[in-house]
């Protein structure tokens, strides 16, 4: 009951039309990048969504920079959940009549025209607001302009699933677009102080080469390899986000997760690395800054080196997402049998966060590194 009431406490918003609604990109502002937002809709493919399993089958699509469901009572999710977040974006309904359920996590709990998403006039866009944080809640009531109703929230096992659903009846149609997310509530991993909460890892005598440094501008600097600087918490499901700069071309490093305690550099790895094939960025270069190392290559390289990039790491179960400047590089699922050693299965376990110092051309910046947990593996 406290995860439907929570539900059921978020925010949703529809503000009056656009005054332009001519389609603007997907794309996030580079001080969006840096506050962590992430698309979730790149405006030119369905990646990351789904069907949701109501055996009704939806028409799912990326059309005019608009992700387009279409169907009778049918819903589709986002294959990623979060705990405490805002959500940001735009929606038109394809007639008067039609409407749009915001669906969450709990089946059958919806946000809808009573909390301010009314249906649009034919080829108007309306924005939509969604947040959450553990404080305070809020839910518009009626039409747009109008007080909510606020109250705080409930439990500290939110999450957030975000999903559209259509109403039963006709066939209906909705089109979004700008949709973007921003986790809340994260806390520092690295405050740009020092480097309390971190440890060098000495596991292996022969790679302890790296100098880890807090610059004077409040920078994690990595320099030198190899070597692995590991947190001194563990965590197994959460929502990681940090800011990187290679001071070099086609530097090599990367950020592991769920490692094994007191092993050099054995869990999953987010990769670092800038390069791509042929001039071409869907043909990363050693599997590609956002890929999950060995495991998944990230379909785009984003970043480029010698400039600041935003990544985000989702890891919540057997399901593993990146970003990379806002935009969705990894959507994937370990379905490996089970076992405590990631190299050969799905790891389920907790284990430090580890920066890595490839080699002796490593030099790297890190900064705000911060770090919300996420409930258990959902079942």
């Amino acid at each position: 009951m406290p995860r439907l009431l929570a539900a059921c406490a978020l925010l949703a918003l529809a503000l009056p039309a656009l005054a332009d609604d001519k389609p603007k990109p997907n794309t996030l502002t580079p001080k969006e990048i840096a506050d962590g937002w992430v698309l979730l809709f790149d405006g030119e493919t369905t990646f990351g969504w789904k069907e949701a399993k109501e055996g009704k089958k939806a028409e799912l699509a990326a059309k005019d920079g608009a992700l387009v469901i279409a169907g009778k009572g049918v819903g589709v999710q986002f294959t990623t959940r979060f705990r405490y977040a805002e959500l940001t974006g735009e929606y038109r309904t394809a007639t008067k009549g039609s409407s749009l359920d915001v669906t969450l996590e709990s089946p059958g709990v919806g946000l809808g025209a009573g909390d301010g998403l009314l249906p649009s006039e034919k080829d108007e866009w309306r924005r939509l607001i969604v947040r959450l944080t553990p404080r305070e809640t809020l839910v518009a009531a009626g039409e747009p302009g109008k007080s909510g109703l606020s109250g705080p929230a409930f439990g500290q096992d939110i999450v957030a699933t975000v999903g559209f659903k259509l109403p039963d009846g006709e066939d209906g149609r909705i089109e979004l677009r700008n949709l973007k997310l921003r986790p809340l509530e994260a806390k520092p991993l690295f405050a740009g102080k020092n480097l309390d909460g971190w440890k060098v890892n000495q596991a292996d005598p022969k790679r302890v080469a790296s100098k880890f440094e807090v610059t004077k501008a409040g920078e994690l600097s990595v320099k030198n390899g190899p070597g692995d600087l590991v947190s001194e918490a563990e965590f197994a499901n959460f929502v990681l986000q940090f800011e990187c700069k290679t001071l070099g071309d086609g530097l090599n490093s990367g950020v592991f997760f769920r490692c094994i305690p007191g092993q050099y550099q054995n869990g999953y790895e987010a990769q670092v690395q800038n390069a791509f094939l042929d001039k071409d960025r869907t043909k990363p270069k050693d599997f590609g800054t956002g890929a999950i190392y060995r495991r998944v290559p990230a379909r785009k390289v984003v970043s480029d080196d010698n400039e600041w990039f935003t990544m985000t790491v989702v890891a919540d179960g057997r399901h593993i997402a990146t970003w990379v400047n806002g935009y969705q590089t990894v959507d994937w699922t370990d379905d490996r049998k089970e076992n405590e050693n990631p190299r050969q299965g799905y790891r389920a376990a907790k284990g430090p966060i580890s920066i890595q110092g490839h080699d002796p051309t490593t030099d790297l910046l890190f900064r705000n590194i911060r770090i919300a947990e996420l409930p258990g593996e959902k079942k």
